[in-house]
């Protein structure tokens, strides 16, 4: 199906350009939200009418999030979760999930302007983009850790996966995975 666009869409097209696309994506997004008109005669002298209205709307928004994203860009989030001491996490963080966090701190994201290809499943530091507009991206850094001192001391550069990491020097000398594989320890309590 043909339609002209009523905005930019990235990977697609510029505002009031004429593309092809499959119809589902046609009928199921761009129609229904209003991104994009069927490309016949009528809505082509409809589109022209509305151009300069639209070319207005769109510098607006893109002003307001340039504003928003001179504040955002760069910033450093820490989330607290749950892990094992491989740093694997018990959950996971979601694109919800760093849309509330961002809501939280004063910023108003949708989860459909978080670009995540999949959610985050360890700790550690992670650098996410936000498209806050389709010409305007930024990328703000989320601290992943076990609890608040586990996250500074992440993002000084510890790496907190190993058992030496959690715990310190408080580490049991038995509890070494070698040392429970031991054959002379077992040959001395069969002895």
């Amino acid at each position: 199906m043909d339609v002209i666009l009523l905005e930019r869409i990235s990977k697609l097209g510029q505002m009031g350009e004429t593309v092809k696309v499959r119809d589902g994506f046609a009928r199921n997004f761009l129609l229904p939200q209003g991104k994009a008109l069927r490309a016949n005669e009528a809505n082509k002298k409809k589109f022209e009418g509305q151009r300069a209205q639209l070319e207005a709307r769109n510098l607006e928004r893109k002003s307001e999030a340039t504003t928003v994203a001179a504040t955002l860009d760069g910033k450093t989030f820490v989330v607290v979760r749950s892990a094992g001491e491989t740093g694997q996490l018990y959950g996971s963080v979601s694109t919800r999930d760093i849309a509330d966090l961002l809501g939280a701190e004063g910023f108003t994201v949708n989860r459909n302007q978080v670009e995540l290809n999949q959610p985050i499943k360890t700790i550690g530091l992670t650098n996410i983009a936000i498209a806050l507009h389709p010409e305007v991206e930024v990328t703000i850094t989320l601290n992943i850790a076990r609890s608040a001192d586990e996250a500074e001391r992440q993002s000084r550069g510890e790496t907190l996966t190993t058992a030496e990491a959690i715990y310190g020097d408080d580490i049991n000398e038995n509890a070494r995975p070698d040392n429970f594989f031991d054959p002379a320890a077992e040959e001395d309590e069969q002895a």
